[in-house]
This record gives C-alpha cells, structure tokens and sequence, in this order.
C-alpha cells in the first residue's frame, strides 16, 4: 500500500499526552525524533522558515553519510533549542500534519523534548526566570523599583553584566515597566445594554495578559476606549495569573496546569454568563483557545473558555458584521506598516486587525505576514539575538519600504523588534511610530 504524497485536507491537532510516562521517555522522544526528522530531511520544504530546520539540515549534510544516521544523539539537542514553537510549520508549510498517517507534528514533538529536558534539571536559570513573566513583572513595576529596572535595562555597563550573568544580550531593547499597572488603573464601565449579535456576545471581559499589565499597559487602556465608544459593556476579570504560554515554551507543564488552575475556573464561570473574553496579546488567546484544549481536551470548563476568547479585532470585525461596530473615524492614519505575528496567523481567523484598518479612511496599509524572529524570550537571549535578527531581516526591510508613518504589530513585543531592526538596519528613512493595532484605532475614533 503506497503513502500519498502530502494532504490537501485541513490539518488536525490530536490532544498532548502530556500525563503518560511515555511522554517523558526519552529513548522513545528520540525514537520519535528520528522518525520526523527523518521525513523532514526528505522534504525541506520548510527550511526558510526559521533556523530550526537549517539546523536540523546542515547536521545531516555535514555527516559522513549525508543521512540523519550519522548525526549522534546528543546534536539532536541543538535542533529542540532553536525552535521556538511559533507553529508555522505546523500549519502553513508541513504536507504531512495529520490527518495524514505520517502524523508529523513537529511543535509539539519539540514541546515533548523541551519537557523532558525540563524534567531532568536542564534548563537554565534564566530561561526560568525569563519565563516567569507574572513574578518578575509584579517585582519590576513596584513603584520606585521600576525606575531602577528600567534605568538599569538602559546602561551600558548594567546590560553588559545583564550578558554575562544572565545570558541576556546587550544590545537587545528591553521593553519598559509601568509603575501604573492595567490592572489597578482601568475603569471599565459595564453600564451599557447588552446587544448580542449573530457572531459576537455583547458584553466583554478583559483578560489583562502579564505584558499589558506591566508593561505597555497603554494598550488595555485602548482597548477599553474602543469598547467604550462602541457602548460594549466590559470587565476586567476580577482575577487572573500568566496565561502558561512562556512556560509551556519552556517545557515546564506542571506549572502551566497550576496557572491553568488559577485562569480557568474564573474565565470559564465568566463564558458561562455570556461574555466574551478578550486578550491583547496573540500568545495569550492561543494559548486558551489550542494549547490548553489539547493538553486538557476533557476539561468542560476550558472548552468553555475556548469557546468564548476572542482576538480583539476579532471581535471587532465580527461586531462589525453583526452591525453593530462604529464606524465614525475621525482621522486617517496614513500610511501604516502593519505586522502579522505568528502565534495570530495559526488561529486561522484571517487577517481581522487589516479589515478593521480597512474601515479606516485615507488609511494606507502594507501587510508582512512573515514571521519577525523574535518570539517571546527567545530573541532576548544571548546565544539567539544574532539568529533572531537575520530572521527578522526581510520583515524589517519590507516594514520600512513605505516610508510609514506607523509601524504596528499585534504582538508588541515584535513591533518593539522590527522597531529595533529597521533603526541598526540603517532602514528608518523617516519618523515611524511604533504603535499597537488598538492604539491605532482608538487614534482613528479621535478618542
């Protein structure tokens, strides 16, 4: 019986056996290792995407045999250490994904191995600190705290130590602390009538996410202006932790069940009332509405939260074609250079943030849809900068090409990045603004 050649079907995800002692075998990952690995050599259809798979190539290329055979075990290692989970191999370059029978889930075998080296003592102190974004963020934006945080994130001298000590290169831009956390300072206001629509709830919950509220929490404010405007009662939830995403790319799943344990019961009571929740934050939305699915996949409460989370622009679009978005724009945004992350192009939703930006009038949009190499921690880190900005080379390049006014991104940590990259590109010919979707839209309502 012959093997057809790739799939035309849409692909599945089969839940992760994340409980089974099997799954932290170690001979049996390499087993499985070998077997992918094997296929990916036969195929390379994915070798531009990252420097994973170059990696995995150049292993076997530089053998004795010219096969995987020949690459010893222990270099397997090097491979799981540059991905970084972004799933677009998964879901937009792999022939073979299920339900094909070779059932090559790449992500997710490279999630069993970074669990099992997190299982027997591996990973660096700094991943786990890097990783720990609720803990380090609560620390870090305590007033007067903050202010050294963010000067020593700063100095030249502190950044060097940070490379030595932390393994945190010096020359990445870190982004700032906010002494005004989202969540103490929102006001959202819950007063108005609920108009629920054919393809939305008509009220909203707001799942804070670690980055906006320590970090950008600009953003949140924005998103609650936007609902505002549009007379959607909102929320914050009354409480919520790390949504697990940096520790699951870290391999570390017992913790992402006790975050699990902490958001779901909260979130999935607040689905249950009708709400829709909303995270500005791509990471975060996915990992409610795929990874927590497939690690707990008979968990009624987390299909509840599955089913009730929504990217922002999501909703808004959805609002839209339920008639019951403004569109009263005020101001055009020019011209705007608008970046699709990943974790928000694999929730196959299409591109919801670049309709909504097409509403906007005398607005002006260039799409990259191309990963920009940063990923959470992974670019932060000293070993990985380098590889991180000559992936992001060709989003930074045709960010710039347009001369924008506005550089955006879903992902605010990738904005931070393709900002950074276009300015030591030599590409920044003009004054672009770095700025979230949602800061842009609340600019065009002239909120």
């Amino acid at each position: 019986m012959t093997v057809r050649e790739g799939s035309l079907e849409a692909p599945t995800r089969h839940p992760i056996a994340w409980k089974s002692t099997d799954f932290y075998d170690e001979d049996k990952v390499f087993d499985e290792m070998h077997r992918v690995f094997d296929i990916c050599h036969g195929c390379r259809r994915c070798v531009n995407l990252c420097t994973t798979f170059p990696t995995l190539f150049d292993l076997i290329d530089e053998g004795k045999t010219g096969e995987l055979d020949a690459v010893a075990k222990p270099d397997l290692w090097k491979v799981v250490d540059k991905c970084y989970l972004c799933d677009m191999c998964y879901m937009t370059k792999c022939p073979y994904v299920p339900p094909h029978p070779w059932n090559v889930d790449f992500p997710h075998l490279m999630l069993r191995a970074k669990s099992v080296k997190f299982k027997k003592g591996e990973t660096r102190f700094r991943d786990k600190l890097l990783t720990s974004t609720d803990a380090v963020g609560k620390l870090a934006s305590i007033p007067v705290v903050v202010q050294v945080v963010n000067a020593v994130n700063k100095a030249k001298a502190a950044r060097k130590l940070m490379g030595s000590v932390l393994g945190v290169h010096k020359d990445r831009v870190l982004p700032e602390y906010s002494s005004a956390r989202f969540r103490s300072h929102a006001k959202p206001d819950s007063s108005f009538p609920v108009r629920g629509g054919k393809n939305t709830p008509g009220k909203v919950a707001i799942f804070a996410t670690c980055y906006v509220n320590y970090n950008e929490p600009g953003i949140g404010h924005d998103l609650l202006s936007i609902l505002f405007h549009n007379e959607v009662p909102a929320i914050i939830v009354e409480k919520e932790a790390c949504c697990g995403m940096p520790k699951l790319e870290l391999g570390d799943l017992d913790t992402v069940q006790k975050l699990k344990e902490t958001n779901i019961p909260v979130l999935a009571r607040l689905a249950k009332q009708g709400y829709a929740i909303l995270a500005a934050v791509p990471s975060c939305t996915l990992m409610f509405k795929q990874e927590l699915p497939l690690m707990f996949p008979d968990d009624a409460d987390v299909k509840a939260v599955q089913e009730a989370m929504f990217d922002p622009f999501e909703y808004l679009v959805l609002r839209h074609k339920d008639g019951l978005l403004k569109t009263d724009f005020k101001k055009p945004l020019g011209k705007v250079s608008y970046h699709v992350p990943c974790h928000l192009r694999v929730q196959n939703m299409g591109q919801k943030t670049r309709e909504m930006f097409g509403l906007v009038p005398q607005t002006q949009v260039n799409t990259v849809e191309r990963c920009a190499g940063h990923d959470g921690t992974w670019g932060v880190k000293k070993e990985y900068f380098d590889e991180s900005m000559k992936i992001g080379k060709p989003v930074f390049r045709q960010m710039a090409a347009t001369e924008p006014d506005y550089v955006s991104s879903d992902c605010a940590i990738a904005g931070r990045h393709i900002k950074q990259g276009i300015a030591d590109s030599g590409l920044d010919r003009g004054n672009a603004e770095k700025s979230h979707p949602l800061t842009l839209i609340r600019i065009a309502y002239g909120l």
